[in-house]
């Protein structure tokens, strides 16, 4: 949702400038294409700046998902994944991921139930939270210190649904 970072950014008034251009055209922007679009100094700054921390956001999800793990404080890393929703992100798509992924991909979107359990274990653990215990369900992928298999770089999506599953 671009309209509505760019007005958290308080710059909501250049909406226009970037509905004419691709997520691809967005990150690429310089302050040299800006200053051409008779985009303020600034402005111009700002947008460049706030550009470059979307850029370094999978950088920033790795970071937070070792600060999980090691235990650290929960506040900080929720108030940046808040504020990284408010933020554009593209939905990704692999290019390159063999037939076979894309079944398994598949199967699991047609059979949720395999990765939660069913809804008898649903109120188990309802049960078991309300008697002062948490009951640990281990899910594929959220196991060890590395959080199971790598994402492809690119992936914001599921580094931050896999942050957030921490």
């Amino acid at each position: 949702d671009v309209p509505a970072w760019l007005k958290s950014l308080r710059l909501h008034k250049y909406a226009a400038l970037f509905s004419q251009m691709t997520y691809e055209e967005m990150m690429a922007l310089t302050e040299c294409q800006l200053e051409a679009q008779n985009v303020t100094k600034g402005a111009r700054h700002k947008i460049v700046i706030s550009i470059q921390k979307l850029k370094e956001r999978q950088n920033l999800l790795k970071s937070l998902e070792r600060d999980i793990l090691e235990g650290g404080n929960l506040r900080v890393p929720l108030q940046e994944l808040h504020q990284m929703i408010l933020t554009p992100i593209k939905a990704y798509s692999s290019q390159n991921s063999s037939p076979e992924e894309h079944s398994r991909d598949a199967d699991s979107h047609h059979h949720p139930s395999s990765l939660l359990g069913s809804d008898s274990q649903g109120s188990d653990c309802k049960d078991s939270a309300a008697a002062g215990g948490m009951q640990q369900h281990h899910l594929p992928g959220c196991e060890g210190e590395s959080g199971g298999a790598p994402l492809p770089e690119g992936d914001l999506p599921g580094q931050f649904t896999r942050v957030m599953g921490k």
